[in-house]
């Protein structure tokens, strides 16, 4: 028992210790078992805990937090996407013909950086779904959702702790890419009505990660087939888990276009027309309603009205014709 003890407790030991002494001393990095905690918090929280508090209680109206916090989404991803731009010379290695990485300690230490602040996006970005759970979307707490999050803290952990490289870099710039625009959306959405009009292009959303999967999946190939010196072992995770999160988007993408011709085919009216077309796109932050009613929408006074998407009630109301 001595024995077996000893060998769990060497084991452990290793996993405390990553690729360099400086990242082991950061905020979360020294072992697995700060991030683990954080993700079975969130794990138990917006899967049980979570429903069970507001099962009774009404929806939590979290309007100015989540511009806020949306705001602070979107001029955060900006500063990683230029920082990660001007400090890595990550494009210049992979277009010469050697595709060879040589890097400084300083070097190294930039890079270990750029990837810190990066994975702590990450547990940023755990506030998504709790802010579903508070408002009660429960329609958005979805496996592809919380698998999605869930992954890519735990893979951006494992990433800095075990195995930095140059990938990390280029995928990390399309993804806080994408983050903006997906952030900006979110603010604009959680404005208010009046800010509904400027939506039209939430459709093309979950286009856009798409797009995203698939540019990260040809560049990862290349870099395997020019035998860049790059983490193999890397190249080939990041490959298998584009791979799934490509079959999860695309498979929702596909479900969701094609319940959403359902429900055009089923009304011409021009009001739930638009509020249908708002829910073709990615899930965002509780911009789907519960319920749609076809038909004419009508104020209170009786006067005829056109439909748009009560972000904080999560329901389709009517708004004065212009």
């Amino acid at each position: 028992m001595t024995t077996y003890m000893k060998i769990v407790e060497e084991r452990i030991s290793g996993l405390s210790k990553g690729v360099d002494e400086t990242v082991d001393s950061w905020f979360l990095m020294s072992s697995p078992a700060p991030v683990v905690a954080v993700v079975l918090v969130y794990l138990a929280f917006v899967l049980k805990i979570g429903p069970e508090y507001m099962k009774n209680r009404k929806p939590m109206d979290l309007k100015r937090i989540m511009v806020f916090y949306n705001a602070f989404q979107v001029l955060y991803s900006i500063w990683m996407c230029r920082t990660s731009i001007q400090e890595s010379n990550v494009m210049a290695s992979i277009l010469s013909k050697k595709c060879e990485i040589n890097r400084t300690r300083e070097q190294n230490l930039t890079l270990y950086s750029g990837a810190w602040f990066y994975f702590f996006s990450k547990i940023i970005d755990l506030l998504d779904t709790t802010f579903f759970v508070l408002r009660k979307k429960d329609n958005q707490v979805s496996f592809l959702h919380v698998y999605h999050h869930t992954i890519t803290v735990l893979f951006s952990w494992g990433y800095l702790k075990y195995a930095p490289g140059e990938q990390g870099v280029i995928i990390g710039i399309l993804n806080s890419g994408v983050h903006i625009i997906m952030y900006f959306y979110y603010m604009v959405a959680a404005m208010g009505p009046q800010y509904q009009k400027y939506l039209w292009w939430k459709k093309y959303m979950t286009s856009i990660q798409l797009i995203q999967f698939v540019l990260i999946l040809g560049y990862m190939l290349t870099v395997g087939a020019k035998g860049c010196n790059m983490p193999k072992t890397l190249t080939f995770f990041f490959v298998g888990n584009t791979i799934i999160f490509l079959y999860l988007f695309g498979n929702f993408y596909r479900k969701t276009y094609k319940k959403a011709k359902s429900l055009d085919g089923g009304s011409r009216t021009t009001g739930s027309s638009l509020a249908q077309s708002a829910l073709r796109a990615a899930g965002g932050m509780g911009c789907m309603p519960q319920t749609m009613n076809a038909g004419k929408h009508l104020l209170q006074n009786g006067q005829p009205g056109k439909a748009y998407l009560d972000l904080n009630n999560n329901s389709v109301k009517p708004m004065k014709l212009e």
